[in-house]
């Protein structure tokens, strides 16, 4: 392709709505362009990017034995009411009336949508196993979109869905699955971790998430060094902690905290460590109140606490509630006196002679002990791990960083399966819901995460496998007629070169833009037709990564340009 003859509107500055480079760098590159917020136009070089990696996509599903379909981005309502999850979307769903009246929304995935086909379609034990997968639009009403691609409204998703009769035969596809989202990233040369995960919106009971280490990254990893434990905040455990000295304990003393509510103001007032109070949170499931204890320096996690209570949900309790229960104002919460039932998280159980809210306003409590001044009746890991713990596994130090997600693998079961009756015939001829796995991959955050890790203060450093053009051609001086010469015949020979894509730069402009402009996109391999060409007839071959300079006579050029482009090829290959 020639640079005159397609469209790659290179910006010399950062646009002022792009807060990350990622973001910066697909504008300035002349990837995408913002259209309105949380939806981005692909520009040629980001549709080349965009279609090498759902190629990789493509191939390592249909290495899998996943079948390809493609799926309506319309569904109506009735749908999500069947599985339960509407009110899990919730004001994350983009819905509108048709002209008749009916209520539809623009699909924010798949798995009702997918299951009621194989439900009508698939009825025999004989039709099972299978897997099918589609790589398709998606759409949610964020309510901040940012990061450009890595968070917005519009985004482009490969989704699948397996279909077993039986855990076991879950299992396998499931593995499939995982093993072929390795060689995809693997492909991509994304620096990826698998991390256990909770399931979150999508139910069921197993899954792992596939992220990239990221500063900017809105996923919390926790991982052990030492024996490879890897979690995400939500399913990520820490060893129990240790019993805190065998203080005596000292006599229940009230004592006034005017206006003091949070945790911070109680311990700035008392001059005492967040991690010797206790806070009281009042929490609702199913009609029910209870009261959550946690280290005031934790944080409750209520994908946990959920799991704890067997609930589908949970949710704090509103200001009129919380003072009814406790018959003080919001902030001054204790476990003395308090007439439900009480969840205590581990770490609370490791303290004593501890503070907590009087049940009083404007009072807590000093010297508060388990057993002796309350009775805790459920103890539970129910908080966030943070930076101090250590691994469940191996009791080493955990490490707290934060990662870009780039997929996601779940075990449904019959969570879809039972709740749309889409069920199957034995062998017997007893009717089974047919167990279900999904597995989810985000094309556009695979694009913005190898931008991420792969960048300098250039430019973009694409790999091989996804670079829009694997070389560019860079004549210095297009009005020199012995350089476009040579510059034409290079480019007739590379465009015959099988798997090879190559960018002529025939542009009439100074060579620094040129060289700037080869380094913001990207390109790996730089070939340059200049002065050295004129003098003894050599090119200039530089690559991207690591700025290596080869010179080549041009007699040579197509085996050594092969050579070189094969070389890299096949170094990232090895790599893998």
């Amino acid at each position: 392709m020639k640079w005159s003859q397609t469209l790659i509107p290179t910006l010399k500055e950062s646009p002022s709505e792009a807060e990350i480079d990622s973001h910066k760098l697909m504008i300035r590159a002349g990837l995408i362009r913002r259209i309105t917020s949380g939806a981005y136009a692909y520009l040629p070089l980001g549709t080349l990017v965009l279609n090498k990696v759902i190629a990789i996509v493509r191939e390592e599903m249909n290495r899998s034995g996943a079948i390809e379909v493609f799926l309506p981005a319309l569904q109506h309502l009735d749908l999500l009411k069947e599985s339960g999850r509407l009110h899990v979307f919730g004001a994350d769903l983009i819905t509108f009336q048709d002209r008749h009246g009916k209520e539809t929304v623009l699909s924010p995935t798949h798995e009702e949508v997918i299951t009621y086909i194989v439900k009508n379609e698939i009825n025999s034990y004989k039709q099972l196993p299978i897997t099918l997968y589609q790589i398709q639009t998606k759409f949610r009403d964020e309510m901040r979109p940012r990061f450009g691609v890595l968070r917005s409204k519009e985004f482009i998703m490969k989704d699948a869905y397996s279909f077993d009769l039986d855990e076991k035969g879950l299992n396998k596809s499931y593995q499939l699955m995982y093993d072929a989202y390795c060689r995809i990233f693997d492909r991509c040369r994304l620096d990826y971790i698998i991390a256990e995960a909770d399931s979150g919106a999508m139910g069921g009971d197993a899954s792992h998430e596939f992220m990239v280490p990221s500063s900017v990254g809105e996923d919390i990893l926790i991982l052990c060094r030492n024996c490879g434990y890897s979690a995400n905040r939500e399913r990520a455990e820490a060893a129990p902690l240790p019993q805190q000295g065998n203080s005596s304990l000292r006599k229940l003393e009230e004592i006034y905290t005017p206006d003091k509510r949070t945790i911070r103001e109680v311990s700035d007032f008392l001059n005492i460590s967040q991690h010797h109070m206790v806070k009281t949170l009042i929490y609702t499931s199913q009609e029910q109140l209870f009261a959550v204890l946690l280290r005031g320096d934790h944080e409750v996690n209520e994908a946990r606490l959920s799991g704890v209570l067997g609930s589908k949900s949970v949710e704090l309790a509103g200001r009129e509630t919380i003072e009814r229960a406790t018959g003080a104002n919001v902030g001054f919460a204790g476990p003395v006196g308090l007439k439900m039932k009480i969840i205590a998280d581990q770490a609370v159980t490791t303290l004593s002679n501890f503070v907590t809210g009087a049940n009083k306003t404007d009072y807590h409590l000093l010297n508060v002990n388990p057993e002796r001044d309350f009775k805790i009746d459920q103890i539970a890991n129910i908080r966030y791990v943070t930076q101090g713990d250590n691994c469940p596994h191996c009791n080493h130090a955990l490490e707290i960083s934060q990662g870009i997600e780039i997929g996601h693998v779940f075990k449904l079961g019959t969570k879809y399966t039972s709740a749309l009756k889409a069920h199957y015939l034995d062998a017997d001829g007893k009717e089974k819901p047919k167990v279900m796995g999904c597995y989810g991959i985000g094309v556009n955050r695979i694009i913005a995460a190898i931008i991420e890790i792969s960048h300098d203060e250039n430019g973009i450093i694409w790999p091989m496998s996804l670079a829009p053009y694997h070389a560019i051609i860079i004549p210095v001086n297009v009005k020199d007629p012995t350089c476009m010469d040579a510059a034409r015949s290079i480019y007739d020979d590379m465009t015959d070169m099988k798997g090879i894509d190559v960018l002529f730069d025939d542009r009439d402009l100074r060579p620094g833009v040129k060289f700037k402009d080869a380094d913001l996109i990207g390109i790996p391999v730089k070939i340059i037709i200049g002065k050295k060409y004129t003098e003894t007839k050599e090119l200039e071959i530089k690559l991207r990564k690591s700025g290596e300079v080869f010179l080549i006579h041009i007699e040579n050029t197509k085996q050594e340009l092969e050579r070189i482009l094969q070389h890299l090829i096949k170094t990232e290959r090895s790599a893998n």
